[in-house]
């Protein structure tokens, strides 16, 4: 994709990020860990029409089709991290699977409160998953992201890479202080099809185990690939179904001139 302006700004961008690095910050029996991938989101923002205005449209627009061909080279990368301790991450192939099964914790949880805090149908967009990118991929082709699931499941994702990077190294850093779990366990659950999550949490559990470093970024790399994959399935077959049928009862005692007026809006 021809567009000079677009790859330059990104050059920059990963370059000043590169150059902050990775921070940790002491936070109680845990630490916060600040990533340049979190940074570099962050001074994106910034370059947009709405701030600085180095970015325009044309860039914005360009930048969302190049996100496909980015993943394939993180996927590339994780993939060298798997090889050498695959016959361990075989073994724990059954509970790497199970695992998908704890998204549709973010339905039972995240429908409810959705609706109390007056979402409409933004709910299914924004709680259906923890909406990393292929729930985005997954809404915008059922609904379209100009759609009110589709407004739902982008707010979700831009939190969850600005705030969701730093819970995640909190809590890693605070389970594995309290020495409840093993460490390869705390390193599979780092892994919920989020890079920068996935990441956050590694680094805190390396700085806790420093001689399992390898190993966790191993593990926490195969789960997040596989979040990616099998999650993908769990959100068409379970969690977006479940989503809406929670939606409709729990929605339906709104008046029925407030839900007309939020279908008209979607």
């Amino acid at each position: 994709m021809k567009n000079i302006k677009l790859h330059a700004t990104v050059l920059v961008l990963v370059i000043i990020s590169e150059l902050i690095g990775t921070k940790a910050f002491k936070f109680g029996v845990g630490q916060i860990v600040l990533v340049p991938m979190l940074y570099a989101l962050l001074l994106g923002i910034f370059t947009t029409p709405k701030f600085l205005k180095i970015s325009g449209k044309k860039e914005m627009d360009d930048a969302s089709g190049l996100i496909s061909i980015t993943l394939m080279l993180l996927m590339a990368r994780y993939g060298t991290l798997v090889g050498p301790t695959l016959p361990k991450i075989i073994a724990a192939s059954p509970a790497l699977i199970l695992q998908e099964f704890g998204n549709l914790g973010t339905v039972l949880l995240g429908v409810p409160l959705a609706i109390m805090l007056g979402l409409g149908r933004e709910t299914i967009g924004a709680a259906h998953s923890i909406a990393r990118e292929p729930n985005v991929a997954l809404i915008g082709e059922r609904f379209g992201l100009d759609s009110a699931e589709g407004r739902g499941v982008m707010g979700v994702y831009i939190s969850g890479t600005v705030f969701g990077t730093i819970f995640f190294g909190l809590m890693a850093s605070v389970a594995a202080a309290l020495n409840l779990f093993h460490p390869y366990a705390l390193a599979m659950a780092s892994g919920v099809g989020s890079a920068s999550m996935m990441t956050a949490s590694v680094a805190s559990l390396t700085a806790a185990y420093p001689e399992m470093g390898g190993q966790l970024a191993a593990f926490g790399a195969a789960s997040n690939m596989l979040s990616g994959l099998d999650g993908l399935y769990m959100s068409v077959w379970l969690g977006l179904p479940l989503t809406e049928w929670l939606y409709k009862k729990l929605h339906k005692d709104k008046p029925a001139e407030i839900e007309a007026k939020e279908d008209e809006k979607a």
